[in-house]
């Protein structure tokens, strides 16, 4: 996978496990018995020993303020597509907590790049043509050897790409964030081209967007959390 990553922020710039079911189904969904008490001591469930967690996940989506960015991350998931599951959603936020954390990213920042893509839908498809949880174009992933429908490689794909944008924009312009994202939208040729964000709408809703998620994120988390975290 790190040779797939790099490979991939090369080719931009320069122009296992079974995964679990991750919707909810009328079918009856069975985890393993270590995954599902892992998963009960994350959510911290009041409940008595015998009620598993995940039935429903009320806490988990509508509790209290959380300390961990990742539990913030797996809340906005659940808000914002009710169809993924919330054992899922737990998968992806710590997934997308670790990968910000090697590129050097909020992890808040990042999840709300992936919210504003794909609402954190593996299977999701856009009118242009764009695959899965991130978002890359076929050509892009064929070309570098991912899958796009894998949504963790596709996550450890878009948080190399974005960190390696933000190094190079870090310390030259006043928000490397922002650079980052008109870099990922429109292209490193267009920022290079208007030394700044382009003055493309698209690009600038884009940008003002994934800045209202990332911000929404962290008003799930406690104010101990959330200061050093904010955009």
């Amino acid at each position: 996978m790190r040779a797939v990553t790099k490979s991939i922020v090369a080719a931009i710039s320069l122009c296992s496990c079974t995964v679990h079911t991750i919707y909810h189904t009328s079918a009856h969904i069975s985890a393993s018995v270590h995954l599902a008490r892992a998963l009960n001591g994350v959510l911290s469930w009041p409940s008595p020993a015998d009620v598993h967690a995940l039935k429903g996940a009320v806490l988990l989506r509508d509790g209290p303020l959380v300390s961990q960015a990742d539990l913030a991350i797996a809340r906005v998931i659940l808000r914002t597509n009710p169809r993924i599951t919330a054992g899922a959603a737990l998968f992806f936020a710590g997934a997308t907590a670790r990968t910000a954390r090697l590129n050097s990213l909020s992890a808040e920042f990042l999840a709300a790049t992936i919210l504003q893509e794909s609402a954190y839908d593996p299977r999701a498809f856009s009118a242009a043509g764009a695959i899965g949880i991130a978002q890359f174009m076929p050509d892009t992933a064929a070309g570098v050897g991912l899958d796009p429908y894998d949504p963790f490689d596709s996550i450890d794909a878009a948080g190399a790409l974005l960190g390696n944008y933000a190094a190079q924009y870090r310390g030259r312009n006043a928000d490397a964030y922002a650079m980052a994202l008109a870099a990922y939208n429109a292209g490193p040729l267009a920022v290079m081209r208007y030394r700044g964000v382009p003055p493309y709408a698209e690009t600038r809703e884009y940008i003002a967007l994934i800045f209202d998620r990332w911000a929404r994120i962290v008003s799930y988390e406690d104010d101990k959390t959330s200061e050093a975290r904010k955009p």
